[in-house]
């Protein structure tokens, strides 16, 4: 069986595919298919039972209702704390298709526990096959995510995750109503819910058997079946990258977040909205569609790259959205049980269900590209076992979930008023993440920017290293150059800006957040200049990007002026490659000193216009002079003004 690599098939334009062109591929589509199947099975029996639970408690327990959901939503990832440290190593030990495939055989096992819950309507037996799902979910986490880098090219990650998680749930959305749809059957929905359940995982087994071997990144790892020192062990792998660790955090918040919304959302139709199993299943549903929709959206919006920039953007709109949500259903009150057509027949009931789509649109907005950064930027070695660190976290934000809206619950919160005290923690929790790694709030505002203002085209983006210290030098047409690249560029890049640019009102909060480096010139400030080609220095000697106007100044014709020497004095001390770039469009725009006088941002123009960056081949250091750099460029942008 042949091995699944990144470069197992020749390299194609990154613009001339999109993310369905995987299905057709044997190295992402049975893996896609088994993980499909496996979050749709699921849901088939979690949303089986938590419906029964919901409408048939008080046959069965002294325990409500709320109590019972809620604990089921903490039995389900209490396997997550105690076994992902485990599940983190044999996926870095292991060849990861083998290890699919006798997941998939514990979960046919599991599946038949659950059918024999609901023919005897044990709640032990049904708590018991959730927690074993819990047991399938952990061991399958860290392969789902760290078999993605192994067989995707880095320009397919992105997708590749949206497809993945658009998978996830749609699966969910599927499970959802299949689950909600055959348990409610009567009389033996139940076990029309669990013999499904059944199938499904039996079918998941067949198809993870054309998953192409996937090779085990460290063979040698000597297993330690110490949950709790294994788990720090794992964690502090994760601290050791701090926007990596950072990305954790806010996927875990995203996970509680979610599971707030989700584990409520029986007993708002029931209590709220008056609708029943019928109407629970489709909000689940409609949840599920917009994260679908929002996931796959990611590498439009992203442009095949690990835009991080949507992050922003996704947290701004779960908070808005849950806000409306509860302004929405406050003055609800369900005076009896309905179905999906007195639902819709209510106006007011249309902007619940909108709410409920366009927080899950943010929230994929929001999950994907957190997801492809971890993967990105861990290392090969350790991504099973960062991304099984991850899932621990997942499951103590989600305990948590579960335990903090069971408080706020008995403390006589109802249901809309939790939605919005959720939404206002998640935009403390936001402002949080986003004041300790401003590269995400950078990289929101420079997409924002490119996105509303211009129609941005790159070519050669490939050109810049994937990974090691680089310098690239670019002409300097307006005020925005820096955002512009950063936007394009997937990788960071450490900018050095005239230090009066970088000094002006309202741009300047954007490029201290870029991490831009200021500088002035010898006759000017000595002092600035000689820490500025310290800063340079350091930067380059992290493996970071730098980015270099090597004009030194605007142009105010358009024309391209000659180069100064600072780039051959930097290589000269720090050799590393040298890539040149153009940027064509942005002359005459509102930020370039196109305008009366030479003044820039004078009078709105140039708002929509197509502009263009061109990536040309790297340059050897000893041959990085001036007027080599400055050659490259100018054929890169052509003759005319740009």
């Amino acid at each position: 069986m042949p091995t699944a690599t990144a470069n197992a098939e020749p390299a194609s334009d990154p613009h001339a595919r999109n993310q369905f062109a995987l299905l057709r591929e044997r190295r992402f589509a049975p893996f896609f298919w088994t993980q499909f199947l496996g979050a749709g099975n699921d849901n088939v029996y979690k949303n089986a039972l938590v419906i029964f639970v919901a409408y048939h408690a008080a046959s069965m327990t002294t325990l409500d209702a709320n109590t019972l959901v809620n604990v089921a939503a903490a039995v389900f990832i209490l396997p997550y704390v105690l076994l992902s440290a485990t599940a983190g190593q044999l996926a870095d030990k292991v060849e990861k298709s083998r290890m699919i495939r006798v997941i998939k055989m514990l979960e046919v096992a599991i599946m038949l526990v659950g059918v024999a819950g609901f023919a005897t309507r044990s709640l032990a037996l049904l708590f018991t096959a959730l927690t074993l799902m819990g047991v399938h979910s952990t061991f399958f986490g860290p392969i789902k995510y760290a078999i993605l880098p192994q067989v995707l090219k880095p320009e397919e990650l992105t997708g590749g995750n949206g497809m993945v998680e658009m998978g996830t749930f749609v699966a969910i959305l599927l499970g959802t109503i299949a689950g909600g749809v055959l348990v409610a059957i009567d009389p033996n929905g139940p076990l029309i819910a669990s013999g499904a359940a059944v199938a499904i995982a039996l079918a998941g087994y067949a198809v993870s058997r054309a998953i192409p071997t996937a090779p085990a990144v460290a063979p040698d790892l000597e297993l330690n079946w110490n949950p709790v020192s294994e788990t720090w062990r794992n964690l502090k792998f994760a601290q050791a990258n701090r926007v990596v660790w950072l990305s954790m955090l806010g996927i875990s918040w995203f996970w509680f977040y979610g599971a707030t919304f989700l584990t409520q959302f029986p007993n708002f139709t029931r209590g709220v909205l008056g609708g029943d199993e019928h109407v629970a299943t489709f909000l689940l549903a409609m949840f599920s569609v917009g994260i679908g929709a929002g996931s796959l959206l990611c590498e439009r919006l992203s442009r095949r790259k690990v835009e991080i920039g949507l992050v922003p953007l996704g947290s701004i709109g779960m908070t808005v959205f849950a806000i409306d949500l509860w302004l929405a259903s406050r003055n609800l009150h369900a005076t009896s049980l309905a179905g999906i057509d007195v639902l819709l027949a209510d106006r007011a009931h249309w902007r619940v269900i909108a709410d409920l789509v366009l927080i899950g649109v943010f929230g994929g907005f929001y999950i994907v590209p957190l997801y492809a950064l971890i993967q990105q930027r861990s290392s090969p070695a350790h991504r099973s076992r960062i991304i099984a660190a991850n899932n621990i976290l997942n499951a103590l934000f989600l305990v948590a979930s579960a335990g903090i809206a069971l408080g706020l619950l008995k403390a006589g919160l109802d249901i809309p008023s939790l939605f919005l005290v959720t939404g206002l923690m998640n935009a403390a929790v936001a402002l949080f993440i986003y004041l300790l790694v401003p590269e995400f709030l950078m990289r929101f505002l420079a997409w924002l920017l490119v996105s509303t203002l211009y129609r941005v085209k790159t070519e050669g983006l490939e050109r810049i290293p994937e990974q090691g210290a680089a310098i690239v030098v670019c002409n300097h047409v307006s005020y925005v150059d820096a955002v512009v690249i950063a936007a394009c560029l997937a990788r960071p890049v450490r900018f050095v800006m005239d230090h009066r640019i970088f000094a002006l009102p309202v741009l300047s909060f954007l490029f201290r957040t870029m991490r831009t480096i200021p500088i002035a010139p010898a006759k000017e400030d000595a002092a600035m200049k000689a820490r500025a080609y310290e800063a340079v220095a350091a930067a380059l000697a992290e493996g970071e990007v730098v980015g270099i106007f090597p004009e030194g100044r605007l142009t105010t014709d358009g024309a391209l002026l000659p180069f100064r020497p600072g780039v051959q004095e930097i290589v000269a001390r720090t050799p590393v490659p040298v890539v040149p770039m153009a940027l064509r469009g942005l002359w005459g725009s509102f930020f370039s000193r196109a305008g009366e006088g030479g003044k820039a941002m004078r009078r709105l123009r140039g708002v929509f216009s197509a502009i263009e960056l061109r990536v040309g081949t790297p340059i050897a250091p000893q041959d990085a002079t001036p007027e080599r750099l400055r050659a490259a460029v100018l054929a890169l942008r052509g003759e005319a003004p740009t």
